[in-house]
């Protein structure tokens, strides 16, 4: 059964950091590029990084910076370091591969108050 369960999300002040995981299952994880997303109230999903399979990575040019995206193929997990957070960074984040064809988990609520 194909899983994506992210975590790490929080509330924290303006200018302060997170780090997000996401853990999958069930997919063959190492040979795709990932990406996380995030969706603000009110506002469309939105791309905010890519990493491939060999780790080159790709990001949204409102995070450029701030934002790391990582991944550990061994332990099917990919994480994003989210530092100097702004308040415009609240969202619920998301993590899927590129192509957006997985089924989506939760999510991971991030709130950032200024």
């Amino acid at each position: 059964q194909v899983r994506l369960v992210e975590s790490g999300g929080g509330l924290v002040q303006a200018g302060g950091s997170l780090r997000l995981s996401c853990a999958a299952s069930g997919i063959s994880f190492s040979a795709y590029t990932m990406a996380w997303y995030r969706q603000a109230p009110g506002k469309l999903r939105e791309l905010v990084a890519t990493i491939t399979s060999g780790g080159s990575t790709n990001y949204a040019d409102s995070v450029k910076g701030r934002f790391t995206i990582s991944r550990d193929n061994a332990k099917k997990t990919m994480y994003l370091q989210i530092n100097s957070l702004k308040p415009e960074d609240t969202a619920v984040y998301y993590c899927n591969r590129q192509t957006r064809e997985l089924p989506w988990g939760q999510g991971t609520q991030v709130t950032v108050s200024s």
